[in-house]
């Protein structure tokens, strides 16, 4: 995959993902993201947090996805990756297909791509002020934009304390979890993702469309 960092390119050869999950800070939010989901059927996990493995084939920087069904949904993510000696930050999507989800969270990662922004900052160049930084996700619904989720890095685990618990290796990618719904859980066919710092005044997008391919039995 291709990045640019500070307007360069960063070649990054990716041979492990990771999908952190239950990564609220907040128990309370966290233990309300659990029923939340448990409303659609998805069974609560064993210990929080969990680390998924998934295929590294699945992280894209295309525009357009392709999902069976209309029971997938987005998630705007902090991502990273540890690279050339160095640990980069980044925006993505866990894109999961929640019916799946029900019968199985692990399968439910391994079954939709997972969009990636082109765009990473030096971790050391923002670990001071993580906290600070925001994520937000617009979907189109009903043909019109609407604010899915919102908030700081501060509403889940430190992302160093994700670093040191996952031990992930060289050439490794990360999805570090998300933020609640706004009106809850549910499928949308076109994402707008915004990673952004205030301090640096800075930021990076991620926008991609979904098409629903039909279920044949």
């Amino acid at each position: 995959m291709n990045f640019t960092c500070n307007n360069e390119a960063i070649p990054c050869s990716i041979q492990q993902v990771v999908v952190a999950g239950w990564t609220g800070r907040n128990r309370d939010a966290v233990d309300h993201h659990i029923e939340e989901l448990a409303q659609i059927g998805i069974s609560p996990p064993s210990q929080v947090p969990l680390y998924y493995r998934v295929s590294n084939a699945l992280l894209t920087q295309e525009k357009h996805i392709q999902v069976l069904g209309s029971g997938s949904s987005g998630e705007v993510e902090p991502l990273l990756i540890r690279q050339h000696d160095a640990w980069y930050i980044g925006l993505a999507s866990d894109h999961t297909d929640r019916e799946l989800e029900a019968h199985s969270v692990a399968a439910s990662k391994q079954a939709c791509l997972k969009p990636v922004a082109s765009e990473l900052w030096l971790f050391d160049s923002v670990k001071d002020h993580l906290d600070e930084i925001t994520m937000s996700c617009t979907i189109t619904e009903d043909n019109e934009p609407k604010l899915y989720q919102e908030g700081s890095l501060a509403n889940i685990l430190p992302l160093q304390q994700l670093i040191d618990d996952s031990h992930l290796p060289e050439q490794a990618a990360m999805l570090c979890g998300t933020l609640g719904a706004i009106g809850g859980v549910r499928p949308a066919l076109r994402y707008q993702m915004r990673l952004q710092d205030p301090v640096l005044n800075k930021s990076i997008d991620l926008d991609y469309a979904v098409t629903e391919l039909p279920v044949v039995n």
